[in-house]
């Protein structure tokens, strides 16, 4: 039993990054917009924490730095997306590749530099429950962030003025400009808040999940967190649920491999990405599920006139 609470515990713990970069692409994808770059934003942003944690040992100032540099990189996409008219796919994508480039040249000096442990946070009395202490009272207070935020998108969304003119510029984005909305700001702010997510999910990884540099650290997380947010058909207690979901696959491998089971360890490796495709692939079997909850102008660039 205290194995498999370690493992609820391990599964939340790395479930955190592509629950907070999946809910940042779920508030661009409200908007109407696809944001391809996020493996490069959490690239740029891990290196960009890791090396502010390793000059100045906060924690928080990485975090910063990371929400930062993503917010920046997304601000960057909706320049050239939204004002230059530039295609938004091939422009993730470019973000990606600059992204992983970018960040690896930056790391050199940091390779093989490691941080201390940041402490996690033990809740007073429910910490010391049997199994559940284990499991769900004593972790980083960003796995906490991210059930909060996930609540505050969700009541943002549904429960506020500004949240209702986000939706209504992704599913309408020309009545909205007709009522006198400012499309393209709206669409650029929320973009940036995402990217700001995406980047605390970058720092998260290089300074508390795996406190070093290593290239390439995000492992496809970004693409892992771009499928969750149609997996979770864009509700964000959803994402929280399939990023957990996907953090426990992850963590499967480690847990197979210390209880002896002989699997080669490059098939246990593919159990996330695998996973993420068969969810994917069952999806498509009902296509109309999908569409009934996807923002109508998803992924189409609007062009104001007059």
């Amino acid at each position: 039993m205290h194995e498999f609470a370690l493992l609820l515990a391990s599964a939340l713990s790395a479930g955190t990054p592509l629950a907070l970069a999946s809910l940042g692409l779920l508030v661009n994808e409200k908007s109407g917009v696809v944001n391809l770059g996020a493996e490069g934003m959490m690239l740029m942003a891990a290196i960009a924490g890791f090396a502010v944690a390793v000059t100045t040992g906060n924690q928080w100032l990485a975090f910063g730095a990371g929400a930062v540099v993503g917010s920046l990189l997304a601000a960057l996409v909706g320049l050239l997306v939204l004002w230059l008219g530039t295609n938004q796919y091939a422009t993730g994508l470019a973000l990606s590749l600059f992204g992983a480039g970018l960040s690896a040249f930056l790391g050199l000096n940091y390779v093989g530099r490691n941080l201390p442990p940041f402490g996690h946070v033990d809740i007073p009395w429910l910490s010391q429950l049997p199994f559940f202490g284990v499991a769900l009272f004593s972790h980083h207070l960003m796995v906490y962030v991210a059930m909060l935020l996930a609540l505050g998108i969700h009541l943002f969304l549904h429960r506020t003025r500004a949240g209702l003119v986000l939706r209504a510029v992704g599913e309408s984005p020309q009545s909205a400009h007709a009522l006198g909305y400012p499309v393209r700001r709206i669409r650029l702010l929320a973009l940036m808040a995402g990217g700001a997510l995406c980047g605390v999910a970058g720092a998260y990884l290089s300074v508390i999940y795996t406190p070093m540099w290593v290239q390439g650290m995000t492992a496809g997380r970004g693409w892992i967190a771009l499928a969750l947010t149609t997996f979770a058909t864009w509700r964000p207690a959803r994402v929280l649920l399939g990023a957990y979901l996907f953090g426990g696959v992850t963590m499967l491998q480690f847990y197979f491999q210390g209880a002896g089971v002989q699997v080669p360890s490059q098939l246990l490796s593919m159990l996330p990405y695998v996973a993420t495709i068969v969810v994917l692939a069952l999806m498509s079997r009902n296509p109309t599920w999908i569409r009934i909850n996807m923002p109508a102008s998803l992924g189409k660039v609007f062009r104001p006139t007059g």
